[in-house]
């Protein structure tokens, strides 16, 4: 699998003109190509259960809630699965390049299939965007580091400004795609991310002589450049060996982490759906949505900025991407003053029940300079407790669910549970995904040798998959849970499991300091 550290190809540090925030351009044409794909897996991931769920009289299926998790899991986990094929198919023949283009044109195709609402196309479009997405997501992330020469120091604030096309791409798949599925159309919903990630691709496959040779097939000047960067590393065996070991245990940890975080497409999804009180009126009702307007308009307008930034510097080099990109930014200014326009004629709304996803990008965007402040000057602890930290951050947000469904009868199928419950959740699992997502991945860079870096990666998108499908299978189980014991004891499983997972890590952290030899 190409890794993000190949140095062969890599950009020469930006004049004031070729760089936007201090970033080579090239960043911001693949923020804008992963803010796409987001935008489409994202906006596809909180459809999925409720369109399976709902009434066949309201144009869903009509399935229970143990198929419609179980597929749910089947679907993420294979979308996690296959990024480890696609990094080789990269290697191999296609190129990072090319294989983020032809990901892209399939994750498409995949939404199109969707869009045709029969059953045949509905399971061959899931199935063309597992594809697409294991084409596309691992070797974007691997272009990304390619950007820069070895110990570049913009490297780090490069991918953390990647990270935030991660989130806008997810806050505005959910809000837009979930809004029109729910409110208005299915089929629409699923289509919609359809059409902007053909716009992605296509401003991306316009923008390639942006990128010189990064991203080309590996060829023998390239592959001659990387054995050299490997043959400097010169650590010894044992040590090696020690590393690798503490790569496995936190890769371990992180299926604690995230088959308790991927409720969120699933049980989660059901509860908002179900069991909350989403009707607004009155007071309550315009202050939501003078608050949705806020946190709809201000990424538009940072979005829009960052697009003008690149249309200045790169205008008529790669203009036809630029024309790509705004006329995707048009499309997503009228879909946004269109849903905030609807909702603001209603007396009285209900909050879609997708829309509780959009919280946890919110809460990412305004918590992640923070934590990253924290990290640098208050309190940087080692990985292993910023790991466990992170798990049980996780397992209170399920415990505050847990106390907000206490009043749920077993059994019940419907509830009134306030919304400050999701809120609290999706705030709390945000602090535990800032504690181990972006910590991880830091971790295997830092700990793994060169020649095994892909491979390293390979195994914590392994290890993802395995989580995202038992989130599936342990959500199916909601209905039985609930009626033998109760809503509340259904989301104390996950409050137990990941907490007491978190608190083995940190008992674990002498035995890891020690096989991580100085890395801090």
């Amino acid at each position: 699998m190409t890794t993000p550290s190949a140095t062969a190809g890599t950009l020469p540090a930006s004049a004031p003109r070729d760089s936007i925030m201090g970033q080579p351009n090239a960043l911001f044409v693949l923020f804008f190509t992963e803010m796409w794909e987001r935008f489409s897996y994202y906006g596809m991931r909180a459809l999925l259960v409720l369109f399976l769920i709902s009434e066949v009289s309201k144009g869903g299926w009509g399935w229970s809630r143990a198929d419609a998790t179980s597929l749910y899991g089947w679907y993420t986990g294979l979308a996690y699965l296959t990024p480890i094929l696609g990094g080789y198919i990269a290697d191999r023949i296609l190129g990072t390049r090319r294989s983020v283009l032809w990901g892209g044109f399939v994750i498409a195709a995949g939404h199109i299939c969707l869009f045709a609402e029969t059953v045949p196309t509905f399971y061959a479009g899931l199935g063309l965007i597992i594809l697409g997405t294991g084409l596309f997501k691992p070797n974007i992330s691997a272009i990304v580091g390619q950007l820069y020469p070895q110990g570049d120091s913009r490297r780090d604030g490069g991918y953390t400004l990647f990270y935030m096309g991660v989130n806008a791409g997810a806050f505005f798949g959910i809000s837009l795609c979930g809004y029109i599925g729910e409110k208005i159309s299915w089929n629409l919903g699923f289509g919609l991310a359809g059409l902007f990630m053909i716009l992605g691709a296509l401003q991306f496959w316009f923008s390639r002589e942006l990128f010189g040779r990064i991203g080309d097939k590996m060829d023998a000047e390239r592959a001659a450049a990387l054995q050299a960067a490997e043959a400097k590393d010169d650590t010894p065996a044992h040590v090696v060996a020690d590393r690798l070991k503490a790569i496995l245990v936190f890769s371990f940890f992180t299926i604690f982490f995230w088959f308790a975080f991927e409720q969120a497409g699933g049980s989660m999804t059901i509860f908002a759906a179900d069991y909350t009180d989403r009707s607004l009126s009155g007071t309550t009702g315009l202050l939501f949505k003078l608050l949705n307007t806020a946190m709809t308009v201000v990424p538009l307008i940072i979005l829009s900025w960052l697009l003008l930034r690149l249309y200045r510097n790169t205008g008529g080099k790669v203009w036809r991407a630029n024309l790509s990109l705004a006329v995707a930014f048009a499309a997503l200014w009228g879909l946004c003053f269109w849903m905030l326009g609807r909702e603001f004629l209603m007396d009285q709304s209900e909050v879609p029940a997708t829309w509780f996803g959009v919280l946890n990008s919110f809460f990412i965007v305004v918590l992640a300079p923070m934590f990253s402040k924290m990290w640098e000057e208050k309190w940087n602890p080692s990985g292993p407790v910023k790991f466990g930290v992170g798990l049980i951050l996780l397992g209170l947000g399920f415990a505050a669910l847990a106390y907000g469904a206490s009043g749920i009868a077993p059994g019940a199928k419907t509830a009134q549970v306030s919304m400050m419950w999701l809120a609290i959740a999706y705030l709390l699992h945000t602090m535990g995904e800032l504690c181990v997502s972006p910590v991880g991945l830091s971790y295997i860079s830092k700990l793994a040798p060169v020649r095994l870096l892909g491979l390293m990666f390979g195994v914590w998108f392994l290890n993802s998959a395995i989580a995202n499908k038992l989130a599936g299978f342990s959500g199916s189980y909601i209905d039985q849970i609930s009626a033998a014991y109760s809503m509340s004891g259904f989301f104390m499983i996950f409050f137990v499991v990941p907490a007491v997972a978190g608190v083995v890590l940190i008992a674990l952290t002498p035995l890891m300091k020690k096989w991580m030899h100085g890395v801090h």
